[in-house]
């Protein structure tokens, strides 16, 4: 498939910028096709690794069944928020990732991708995650986003400031 090229291109965010927001962002929307075809949205934290997005989940839900009946996916990811009132606009910056999302049923990616998560966002207690990780995995699912398409864009003000 071939993707949009972005309208206002000044203001589009190289790859490499990116895959850094992506990098240092903790969370993002979801977003799937859900029941009935409406879109499904959800919050998730999120881990970055080698061109692909990781998530948990609990095995079962809305999200699970919307991942099931179709792999089409995107990830938004706000980066930066900064309403500026007397100016009528908000500075911002935000990726978007497009691509596909499967369930990990490998067992060793798995529980790769459960480290990775566990790393950025629990203490850090190598041996304490590695036990959490064997108590849970029978309760806890893994999804893979490959990305096939990034895009990010920011505040026309933050790029004439770079001018």
């Amino acid at each position: 498939m071939e993707f949009r090229a972005m309208r206002r291109s000044r203001q589009e965010l190289s790859a490499q910028e990116c895959v850094e927001i992506l990098q240092r962002a903790t969370s993002g929307v979801l977003g799937l096709v859900g029941d009935g075809g409406y879109p499904y949205t959800v919050p998730l934290s999120h881990v970055y690794s080698n061109g692909k997005l990781f998530f948990h989940s609990a095995t079962a839900g809305h999200k699970v069944d919307a991942i099931r009946a179709q792999s089409k996916c995107s990830f938004c990811v706000i980066n930066k928020d900064d309403v500026k009132p007397r100016e009528f606009t908000t500075y911002f910056a935000s990726v978007i990732a497009f691509g596909m999302i499967h369930i990990v049923d490998d067992e060793q990616e798995r529980i790769q991708a459960l480290r990775l998560l566990g790393q950025r966002f629990g203490p850090p207690n190598q041996e304490g995650l590695e036990e959490e990780i064997e108590r849970g995995l029978n309760r806890v699912l893994v999804m893979c986003m490959e990305i096939e398409h990034l895009t990010g864009k920011k505040a026309i003000e933050l790029v004439q400031a770079r001018d």
